[in-house]
């Protein structure tokens, strides 16, 4: 029986969502799942994920108290969103989820450090063992040394914007467990000053 485009990659790679819409992780089923602020809040504004998102604000306003102001109630709220979404998608996916730390704190070690371990503890409060979650962190100097930290303690990173081989050998060097290379920038890099264009053929079914 023919094979779609989906079912030959996963014979060769492992297949990661890269989205906050549950309902297509339900759809296409990939082993891993990872997540970003505007991921989360794309997914966040569709009707269906309406009832997560008022939980998380009902929880975050109770923890904060009734004097707290809507905007410090929102901020907490946006950053329980994504654990909330990572949750729900852990429920679907066999592998991981990758929950990342606020981008403006990229050059900013103790603070990256920080966060992490509030996303990690938020998770364990869950029930959800740090074998299933990667923090995902900026692979700036500082991000890269803030991973090597929180992998000695045993809590899981994957490394993002990633340019070059120069991040990749630190990231290496530091033991995070994952990296995830900008491939598509780095091609657009690449078409723009080669001027060639590269066109993908479709992956062969195997004939056995």
């Amino acid at each position: 029986m023919p094979q779609n485009l989906l079912e030959q990659l996963r014979q060769y790679t492992v297949v990661v969502a890269d989205t906050g819409d549950i309902q297509v992780m339900e759809e296409f089923r990939p082993q891993d799942a990872t997540t970003n602020p505007s991921l989360i809040t794309a997914a966040a504004q569709m009707p269906q994920y309406q009832p997560i998102v008022d939980e998380v604000l009902k929880d975050a306003r109770k923890e904060l108290g009734d004097g707290a102001t809507d905007s410090a109630v929102a901020n907490l709220a946006f950053q329980r969103l994504a654990i909330a979404f990572g949750k729900k998608i852990l429920a679907i996916v066999p592998g991981r989820v990758s929950t990342e730390v606020d981008a403006r704190l990229s050059f900013d070690t103790e603070a990256t450090i920080a966060q992490a371990r509030t996303i990690i503890g938020l998770y364990d409060k869950a029930g959800i063992g740090r074998e299933r979650v990667l923090i995902k962190i900026a692979s700036t100097w500082e991000g890269i040394c803030a991973a090597k930290v929180l992998e000695k303690e045993g809590i899981h990173c994957n490394l993002t914007l990633l340019f070059g081989m120069h991040q990749a050998i630190a990231a290496a060097e530091a033991g995070v467990t994952l990296i995830s290379p900008f491939v598509g920038r780095i091609l657009d890099w690449y078409k723009k000053d080669t001027g060639r264009i590269i066109r993908a053929r479709p992956i062969p079914a195997c004939s056995r």
